[in-house]
């Protein structure tokens, strides 16, 4: 066991290993420290300070779960574009849950939007599961507001997977894209532009969120 998994075992919590086993099935029990997030983040600010951190990023792959939990907070506090795409290429063939994938957001992303959206169409068009997934969570936070496009509502909706968690995360845009971007959005439903099963699964997701209207609702349930 390396010194870094040891300080793992020592912060984690076991009943809380045993809730987050059952959120990730895809991760063996046996492979969940169970560091809790805030705890996880703390820890971060003072290890990235330290010379072992480097390593760390360069051994892949990790052990445990919280391990790649870890990593993926490393590289979204990270400060230099080119290093941290860089340190995300190389990072995600490695991400095997949503977890780990979803908590990879780099701040600095939103400062580098012209070249972001390159590597969000390269990331999107992946067979790999959470690379997938990665690029459309990368879309939905970066380009529903002011970097808004129409075209980008593409990108998801010609995503051509049976995948969970790729399925749901397409739901996840268009839900999201409904409650932000809703007159370009709401042809995708009225049209059925997606496929059923994810269709049915965004008007319940929009229909489940505080940002859609009672109206917008209403009008959804019958579109389902």
């Amino acid at each position: 066991m390396t010194e870094l998994q040891k300080r793992l075992f020592e912060l984690s919590d076991k009943n809380y290993a045993l809730f987050q086993a059952k959120l990730i099935p895809t991760v063996p029990q046996e492979k969940v420290i169970g560091v809790r997030v805030p705890v996880l983040r703390q820890f971060a600010k003072d290890f990235e300070k330290k010379p072992e951190c480097r390593n760390f990023l360069n051994t892949l792959p990790h052990t445990y779960y919280d391990e790649n939990m870890l990593h993926s907070i490393l590289l979204s506090r990270m400060k230099d574009y080119d290093q941290c795409i860089a340190a995300v290429e190389i990072f995600l063939p490695y991400v095997d849950n949503w977890a780990v994938c979803d908590i990879l957001s780099p701040k600095i992303f939103s400062k580098h939007k012209d070249k972001l959206i390159l590597k969000i169409k390269d990331w999107i068009t992946s067979d790999k599961t959470y690379t997938c997934r990665f690029g459309m969570g990368m879309l939905m936070t970066h380009y529903l507001d002011e970097d808004f496009q129409p075209e980008y509502l593409e990108l998801p909706q010609k995503v051509d997977s049976d995948e969970y968690y790729v399925k749901m995360m397409v739901a996840w845009f268009f839900a999201t894209a409904l409650a932000k971007q809703w007159d370009d959005t709401i042809p995708y439903i009225e049209e059925r532009r997606l496929p059923e099963w994810t269709h049915k699964k965004t008007i319940q997701k929009a229909c489940e969120s505080y940002r859609i209207t009672d109206e917008q609702k209403a009008y959804l349930k019958t579109l389902r």
